[in-house]
C-alpha cells in the first residue's frame, strides 16, 4: 500500500470554527477591524467584481482544469476533507494548472477561487497536500484576497506617486505595513492547514518539501527546525539588518521560518486547545471586539519582542535595562538630595 493510499485517519471537525481560530493577533486585529467598516469590503468586492472576476473566472475555465469528483478526484476528496474538518460553510472552486512551480494561491473577491499547480498534486501526500487545500481554504475562509486586492492597489498606485516625496515615502510606508500583514496572514492560513489535516509532522514536511524541491529523502526534521531556530536567533546586528532588508517587501515569509513559526503554534499550547473544543465560533464574530484584537496584536509582538534572541531585540532590551537603571540612579540622586 502506497502511502497515498493510507486508510485515512479520523480528524476532529471543528464545528462553528471562526477563522479568528487560527489567525495570527496581528492578522486577526486588521481583519476585525475592517470587517468593522461596513461599505468599505462591498466597495472592494464590486469594483474587483467589475474588472476582475469574470476575466479570472474565463482564464481558469480555459486554461485550468476544474476539480471534481470525475476531475482530479484525489485532489477533491483531500478539498472536501480538509473542509469538513474546518466545518466551511462553502467551498470556493478548485482549479489545477499545469506547472513546475510548488505553488497555490487564492484569487478572486467577490467569489475566491483556489488555483494549485500541477507539480504539488505529484509531489504532496495526502496529508500534505490536505494542508496545502487547508491552507488556501483558510484564506478564502479570512477573507485575505479581499486585503490582498487592497495592497495590490497600494503598491500600483504607488508607482504614480514617485516624483512626490510625501505620497512617495507614505505609500512606502503604507505597502510595508500590509506586506507585513500579508506575511501574518501566511502564517494564519499555516495553522488553518495544520487545523485540516491534523498532523504536525506532515505540515512541517510540505515547508521542507518546498524549500528543497522535493527532496525530502536528504533532510532532517529536527536539523530543519534547528535551522529555523538559527535564524531566528542571529546574533549579529548586520544579520538583523539583512533580516530586515530581505523580508520588506516579501508577502510570504520564508518556507524554514513559517515551518518554526507553526512549530512554536503547536508548542504554544493554542493547538491543542482547538482541537480540545476551546476555539471562537462563527457565530460570536460579530462581538468580536476591535480594542480586545488590537491588544492582543500588541501583546503579541512584545512577546515575541521579550523572548526574541535576535541580535537587534536583544540590544533593545539592554538600552531599555539601561535607561530604566540610569532613571532609577537619578531618581535616587535627586530623592537624597531632597
Amino acid at each position: 500500500m502506497t502511502e497515498n493510499s493510507r486508510p485515512i485517519r479520523n480528524r476532529i471537525v471543528l464545528t462553528e470554527i471562526s477563522s479568528r481560530a487560527w489567525e495570527h493577533p496581528a492578522d486577526r486585529g486588521a481583519l476585525v477591524a475592517l470587517r468593522k467598516l461596513h461599505g468599505f469590503d462591498t466597495f472592494v468586492r464590486k469594483l474587483s467584481g467589475f474588472l476582475n472576476e469574470r476575466m479570472v473566472k474565463m482564464l481558469l475555465l480555459g486554461s485550468c482544469v476544474r476539480v471534481s469528483e470525475r476531475q482530479f478526484p484525489r485532489v477533491h476528496r483531500l478539498y472536501a476533507e480538509a473542509a469538513a474538518a474546518l466545518d466551511a460553510p462553502g467551498l470556493p472552486e478548485l482549479f489545477v494548472q499545469a506547472s513546475p512551480r510548488l505553488n497555490a494561491m487564492t484569487i478572486g473577491v467577490d467569489s475566491p477561487k483556489i488555483v494549485i499547480d500541477s507539480a504539488l498534486v505529484d509531489l504532496m501526500h495526502d496529508d500534505e497536500l490536505r494542508f496545502v487545500l487547508g491552507h488556501e481554504l483558510g484564506h478564502a475562509l479570512s477573507g485575505h484576497a479581499l486585503y490582498r486586492t487592497l495592497l495590490a492597489y497600494m503598491i500600483r498606485f504607488g508607482t504614480n506617486f514617485a516624483g512626490i516625496p510625501i505620497g512617495y515615502w507614505g505609500i512606502r510606508a503604507i505597502s510595508a505595513a500590509l506586506a507585513e500583514w500579508a506575511r501574518k496572514a501566511e502564517l494564519s492560513s499555516d495553522r488553518a492547514g495544520l487545523l485540516s489535516t491534523q498532523d504536525v509532522a506532515a505540515a512541517i514536511r510540505v515547508q521542507m518539501k518546498i524549500a528543497s524541491g522535493g527532496h525530502l529523502q536528504d533532510l532532517d526534521q529536527t536539523e530543519f527546525l534547528e535551522q529555523a531556530r538559527e535564524y531566528e536567533e542571529t546574533e549579529d546586528l548586520r544579520d538583523s539588518v539583512m533580516k530586515f532588508m530581505l523580508v520588506e517587501g516579501a508577502t510570504h515569509p520564508m518556507n524554514v521560518v513559517r515551518a518554526g513559526e507553526l512549530r512554536r503554534w503547536v508548542d504554544s499550547g493554542h493547538y491543542a486547545e482547538i482541537l480540545a473544543g476551546s476555539y471562537p465560533r462563527r457565530s460570536e464574530d460579530k462581538d468580536a471586539k476591535i480594542s480586545a484584537e488590537a491588544q492582543a496584536a500588541a501583546e503579541s509582538y512584545l512577546s515575541a519582542f521579550r523572548s526574541s534572541q535576535d541580535a537587534i531585540a536583544r540590544l533593545m532590551r539592554d538600552l531599555g535595562e539601561g535607561v530604566g537603571e540610569f532613571g532609577r540612579w537619578v531618581g535616587g540622586r535627586f530623592r537624597g538630595q531632597g
